[in-house]
């Protein structure tokens, strides 16, 4: 890596916070009047709750042609639980503003978008500043249902399935693709647990050693376990073909949809969402998108691949019943306030959306005649199937928890009393099951916390391992 790259790797900050959005709003406003000369900031739209988008342009010197350089974009908090990328632009946006050096090298023009959902990321601000443990994470965390997801309400027609629900979110960053129509994007996304994994638009074989080495020097493990969709198509170890709302859909009515039902209907009841940014740009522009995955917390069997004592079938069949039990017991939470809960409480519909049976049993039958089920499991593979599945549930506790506190909070200021008694009932009943299913997590995991610095080395490192390759024509 050039001298350069590795200089800026060298000196990124010992973040001990990450920062709430109203920080990155006034961090962006003071690096766009600091550095006149290279950094526009200006709004790109609206969120539904009526807040700016703000959008960093970061501009590059001319080619030695005298060619402008292409656009590319970056942005952080696709998902508002995912803050890691926002602290590696909040570093990276500085860095370039600052150096012309590095513009040139880089050779592309940036448009940055520190926080894309940024309504969602206020209401994760609970957990942001710590402490950084799984009860505190699931207890303040926030992800909307998935029709209300920034990036998967592109719009969509593709065989039964057609979207065009779109928010404004995503009609703002619509109309930034179209109009600067970049070259490359950086979606810089990130897991709750597990290890260091990728995702690509295009086959790019050369850079994947690089990549691959890049999570040892910052101690963190790849993800060598299951991957986060059934459908993943795996290109190198932790390595996968970008996900689409296509490959998903094809999946779905492989896999998942029962024999005599049409998939219009099941798609209204499992699948009211559209399609993603990658797709978009790719589709219009022939735009290259990258992804770098990576966790807050760090069990050590995450990179554990020596056998266990179970077939990957098995554990697929324990993962498959766990998930079953807790979408009952969720649903039979919701049962107890959902009529207490304002219908359109972005809690509720999230638990709502995530605690239904979906795709179901759809992996199993994908793999039923896979012989390479009858294996025995990793360690990893079983610590996904058998534990970590499990904390991906524990969020959904803590957002119904949030959904009634709020509502209870509301029936106490206006005195209804038939909504107080109900409401506290179905909050202890919520709080048993949290607790529940997060001593289950602490006592069956080994876990630690992955320093903000690693994370954001991480994001920032394989982003410009990727970007030499791109200079040197290896995605074209």
């Amino acid at each position: 890596m050039k001298a350069i790259f590795e200089e800026l790797l060298n000196h990124i900050p010992d973040y001990r916070q990450f920062l709430t959005l109203a920080e990155l709003d006034d961090s962006s406003r003071r690096l766009a009047a600091a550095y006149p000369e290279s950094v526009e900031l200006f709004e790109m739209g609206r969120t539904v709750e009526g807040r700016p988008l703000l959008c960093l342009k970061i501009e590059a010197p001319a080619a030695a042609d005298g060619n402008p350089a292409p656009n590319a974009l970056m942005f952080g908090c696709p998902h508002p639980n995912e803050p890691i990328g926002t602290m590696m632009l909040e570093y990276l946006t500085e860095a370039l503003a600052k150096s012309e050096e590095l513009r040139r090298e880089i050779g592309y023009t940036w448009y940055v978008v520190k926080a894309w959902d940024a309504d969602g990321l206020v209401r994760n601000e609970g957990w942001l500043k710590g402490p950084y443990d799984i009860r505190n994470y699931g207890r303040h965390f926030f992800r909307p249902a998935g029709y209300k997801q920034v990036d998967w309400t592109f719009p969509i027609d593709y065989k039964e399935l057609h979207f065009h629900d779109t928010l404004p979110e995503t009609e703002a960053m619509m109309a930034l693709i179209d109009r600067i129509r970049p070259e490359f994007i950086y979606a810089l996304h990130n897991s709750g647990f597990g290890g260091v994994y990728w995702y690509v638009t295009r086959d790019i074989p050369a850079v994947y050693p690089e990549l691959q080495k890049i999570p040892e020097r910052w101690g963190v493990p790849m993800s060598l376990g299951t991957p986060e969709s059934p459908s993943c198509v795996e290109v190198a170890p932790a390595t996968y073909e970008a996900l689409g709302v296509c490959s998903e859909y094809d999946y779905i009515e492989k896999y998942a949809c029962p024999e005599g039902v049409s998939m219009a209907d099941f798609l209204a009841e499992n699948m009211n969402m559209g399609d993603n940014s990658a797709s978009y740009a790719g589709e219009r522009y022939g735009t290259f998108t990258f992804l770098t995955e990576l966790p807050y917390f760090y069990d050590p069997r995450t990179e554990d691949t020596s056998p266990s004592d179970m077939t990957r079938l098995e554990a697929l069949q324990a993962e498959s019943e766990a998930r079953r039990k807790d979408n009952e017991d969720l649903r039979r939470l919701l049962a107890l306030s959902e009529d207490c809960l304002p219908a359109d409480d972005p809690f509720l519909l999230a638990v709502k959306d995530f605690s239904g049976e979906g795709l179901g049993d759809a992996e199993l039958n994908a793999v039923k005649d896979d012989p390479a089920f009858r294996q025995m499991a990793t360690v990893t593979e079983k610590l996904d199937r058998t534990v970590i599945a499990r904390f991906y549930k524990m969020i959904l506790y803590g957002m119904l928890l949030r959904a009634v506190k709020n509502a209870l909070a509301a029936a106490e200021a206006a005195g209804e009393s038939v909504r107080i008694d109900k409401l506290r009932h179905a909050l202890a009943e919520t709080q048993i099951g949290f607790d529940a299913i997060t001593d289950f997590l602490e006592s069956n995991l080994n876990y630690s916390v992955i320093p903000i610095r690693s994370m954001v080395g991480i994001q920032l490192h394989s982003g410009l391992a990727m970007l030499e390759h791109l200079k040197g024509g290896c995605a074209k």
